[in-house]
């Protein structure tokens, strides 16, 4: 055996190994023995983790996939062009993983297809199956460029690059559709959602919060890619992200505290509670003290500020989704709910496959191919300018 060939062990590789392994202890203990054994959700609480983490906020983070496509196909924004790959890839994963994770919380996972054939428009939770399904397909579609030029399969690469602008559309109408629906799944619960998250502006807090945790998304992975793959950072590009990101994030701080103020939500502030002190932390994790980073100048154009403000962007979003999912509605269900450690290690094992399918694409396939190409273009002129040797 040639030994020299072999993987380098490293600390990374070693706690994901873990995970993995923690986490395929956990299927089996779900699939074999059921919800009960795994989870600790009950009949008076029945979604969790899964739903909260898995999903809501799964989907959420994958928004940044539409965003940027719009902003470079419908929009014309074609210096983004160098970031749409890896992002696109992003959102790929990120909605593949989340019907992965759909699979754990059915409580008849095999029935995972009957949406398709037993239809119930009236549902929020039929679009949103919907949805999801059809934008996977799109995101799949608009990612195989990378696969068609890895294997050189012209006449399918060309068919999908005339298509590529109707596969935008596409994508955008149907994530505007469905994260939008994520809030709609629980304005059924009015008397059960702590005042602090219902609203019946919900499913548009869910979309706007959606844009700006995509855009702090792209900032967040364009990072680490650079960092885990020695490439070159697109700064300027991040810069002109983290400018709309201040937009969108002041524009929903707004949107919230009228609609608290215009329902009197804002008295509860003098309630010392659990639901006041996550509110808190949401509010100013996830938009306060970013826009207050992003004001200055010399925050927003540095790499490490802009880095520090994407991750509390997406740090509030998290606990903003997991306040509506289980927070808001512990108290009138008359219950605690704490997920076990099986559930966590379900929920970090799909994030720990996400970044080891987004390690192995990259490595065998032309993710950053787009990156390569626009650095090189930007190196032209230079090279142009260079006297050349004569020999």
């Amino acid at each position: 055996m040639n030994w020299t060939r072999l993987p380098k062990l490293t600390f990374w590789r070693v706690v994901l190994a873990v995970i993995l392994a923690t986490g395929f202890y956990s299927a089996l203990l779900r699939f074999t023995q059921g919800l009960g054994a795994a989870t600790a959700l009950t009949d008076r609480f029945p979604w969790g983790l899964w739903i909260g983490f898995d999903v809501l906020c799964g989907v959420g983070l994958a928004a940044g996939g539409f965003t940027l496509a719009a902003i470079v196909y419908i929009f014309h924004l074609e210096r983004f062009q160098p970031i749409v790959r890896p992002t696109i890839l992003t959102a790929f994963l990120g909605y593949a993983l989340v019907a992965v994770a759909l699979l754990f919380d059915l409580g008849r996972p095999y029935r995972i297809w009957h949406p398709m054939v037993m239809w119930n428009p009236r549902s929020v939770m039929f679009e949103v199956a919907w949805c999801v399904m059809l934008y996977l397909t799109v995101l799949a579609l608009e990612f195989s460029p990378v696969v068609f030029e890895r294997f050189r399969w012209q006449r399918p690469l060309r068919i999908v690059k005339a298509l590529t602008v109707p596969l935008v559309i596409a994508g955008v109408l149907l994530s505007t559709l469905h994260q939008s629906s994520l809030g709609s799944l629980y304005l059924i619960v009015p008397s059960k959602l702590h005042p602090y998250w219902y609203s019946p502006l919900l499913p548009v807090f869910c979309f706007v919060s959606a844009i700006g945790v995509g855009l702090a998304m792209v900032i967040f992975e364009s990072n680490l890619s650079a960092r885990a793959f020695g490439r070159e950072i697109e700064m300027p590009l991040l810069v002109d992200l983290g400018k709309g990101m201040v937009v969108v994030l002041a524009f929903y701080g707004l949107m919230r505290f009228q609609d608290l103020a215009s329902h009197g939500t804002l008295r509860y502030l003098r309630e010392p509670s659990t639901e006041t002190v996550l509110f808190a932390l949401e509010t100013l994790l996830g938009v306060v003290i970013p826009l207050a980073f992003l004001a200055f100048r010399r925050v927003r154009e540095s790499r490490e500020g802009l880095f520090a403000a994407a991750v509390l962007v997406i740090t509030g979003f998290l606990l903003n989704r997991l306040n509506v999912s289980i927070t808001g509605l512990e108290a009138s269900s008359g219950t605690h709910y704490f997920p076990k450690w099986t559930e966590v290690s379900v929920t970090l094992s799909l994030v720990g496959l996400g970044f080891l399918f987004f390690a192995l694409a990259v490595r065998y396939f032309g993710v950053f191919e787009s990156h390569s190409a626009g650095a090189e273009a930007r190196r032209q002129p230079e090279r142009a300018n260079t006297p050349v040797p004569v020999v």
